[in-house]
């Protein structure tokens, strides 16, 4: 079976470390293709031009919004080690550049027996039980239509024009076609749920992202996985949110944080 996240994250060598790509519709928020997909596409050129196959650490600078449409993604190598490999990447769209991205590939993650950890998983009600995002209905974005988002429902308030007051939102996320969540799959996760800000604002709309940063820490086991995502700064129209996804045994195994503007209608 062909998913159809694999579908819309298809990279193609065209010589020169350039890789030809498509920007599908419906992984898309207000009609601009989401942060977190476009993460994951960049994550897959990183991959193949590194020749490793897991995008460790991936840092993107959006410059413009894009959706539905054709994009070349520039590679250079900057740096290949015994156990990471970095990589530039920019993405144009014809003569515009979307995308400025830096990433660090590899084959396994390092291993390690010292842990610490200061923040485990949310307590959540189960997958079955939690709120469903609608797949289809007005104002519901395009991304719904692939992604399975479940929130806790403390954190519905927004939807209905009643936010919590706190800048906070827990849930689930797989993909709706039943796709098993790799490394890839969390790079879109990670920028897949209501922005933690609507539950101040109390205004959905298109948030667009100045910066997004992902950092892979495990793979996941099969099943859902359960994210929070948290703002602390908001001021001067900008504000951060940094998420945390565990897997279905409650092990952390992506983190990210990104800078972004006020919601848009």
């Amino acid at each position: 079976m062909v998913f159809e996240f694999d579908k819309a994250t298809q990279v193609r060598a065209i010589g020169d470390g350039a890789f030809a790509a498509r920007v599908h519709d419906g992984w898309d928020i207000a009609g601009n293709a989401n942060g977190g997909y476009l993460l994951a596409i960049v994550s897959a050129a990183m991959c193949a031009a590194t020749g490793r196959s897991l995008p460790v650490a991936v840092s993107c600078h959006y410059l413009g919004p894009v959706n539905d449409a054709d994009v070349v993604i520039e590679t250079s190598v900057v740096k290949s080690g015994k156990i990471f490999a970095t990589a530039h990447a920019t993405v144009r769209a014809g003569d515009r550049v979307i995308i400025d991205a830096i990433g660090t590939c590899g084959e396994v993650l390092p291993s390690g027996e010292q842990r610490h950890a200061t923040r485990g998983a949310p307590q959540m009600p189960s997958f079955a039980e939690s709120a469903p995002r609608p797949s289809t209905s007005a104002g519901m974005p395009g991304l719904m239509r692939n992604v399975d988002v479940r929130l806790h429902p403390h954190d519905t308030g927004f939807a209905r024009g009643e936010p919590s007051g706190d800048a906070l939102v827990r849930g689930w996320c797989a993909f709706r076609d039943g796709r098993p969540i790799d490394a890839l799959g969390l790079a879109l996760m990670c920028d897949a749920f209501p922005p933690a800000i609507f539950n101040l604002s109390g205004a959905p709309g298109w948030v667009p992202t100045v910066q997004l940063s992902f950092y892979l820490r495990a793979i996941p086991a099969a099943g859902p996985v359960c994210a929070e995502f948290a703002t602390n700064q908001l001021h001067d129209g900008m504000f951060e949110e940094d998420g945390l996804l565990w897997d279905s045994r409650g092990v952390l195994v992506a983190q990210s944080r990104q800078l972004a503007l006020m919601p848009r209608q």
